[in-house]
């Protein structure tokens, strides 16, 4: 019997518990892609962020009897995956800023009036070279300091569910936060400044 896609989370895991694992697919297919963003700016590459989401899911059917029901099963195994990711993480080295991201932190975002980003060929590349001189400034914080910017700033979460995620006090998630996002600014501080001298005296972007 081909498995539904329409079944809530516990009916598939019940599914699954009673012999039917195809209905762990299901559960796979439908938060392997709202897991990855997370997994990713915690593992730092993407390489990492899909063995480790592969790993989550691998862990997660191997655990399901432990699954109670009391959150959900997608906050049960994302439980699973920032945790793994905090513990596997691999620390890389910083890449070079890029230079239309370097231009736009620099200037905070401002332009000319006339300016359309839609009409820009170039828009698309520049935010995701500017998600990725994020993504390396994130990089170079310490795996406690990463996990609260990521729960708190990226994903939303409230003190308190990051507090349970990570399995600390409230108040150690709040000051983990503040001296986090002074680093991470003082971090794309530096990404920015360490570009300077390269488009010094350059007109265009080759």
């Amino acid at each position: 019997m081909v498995m539904s896609s329409c079944l809530d989370d516990l009916s598939l895991v019940q599914a699954c518990r009673s012999g039917q694992t195809e209905a762990f697919g299901v559960l796979v297919r439908r938060y392997q892609d709202r897991l990855y963003p997370t997994v990713l700016r915690l593992a730092g590459s993407a390489e990492d962020a899909e063995d480790i989401l592969q790993d989550a899911f691998v862990r997660a059917f191997e655990k399901l009897a432990q699954f109670e029901g009391e959150s959900s099963f997608y906050t049960w195994v994302y439980r699973i995956a920032v945790n793994l990711a905090l513990s596997g993480h691999r620390r890389r080295r910083v890449r070079s800023a890029v230079r239309l991201a370097r231009h736009r932190l620099r200037s905070g975002g401002a332009h000319p009036a006339d300016e359309s980003i839609e009409a820009d060929p170039a828009a698309p590349l520049e935010r995701s070279e500017r998600d990725r001189l994020v993504q390396d400034a994130l990089g170079t914080l310490g795996a406690e300091h990463r996990a609260v910017v990521v729960l708190k700033d990226f994903d939303g979460h409230r003190y308190e569910e990051i507090s349970a995620i990570l399995d600390i006090p409230v108040g150690t998630v709040r000051s983990r936060l503040h001296r986090a996002r002074c680093e991470l600014r003082d971090r794309l501080r530096a990404l920015v400044d360490d570009e300077q001298p390269v488009r010094q005296g350059s007109s265009s972007i080759s």
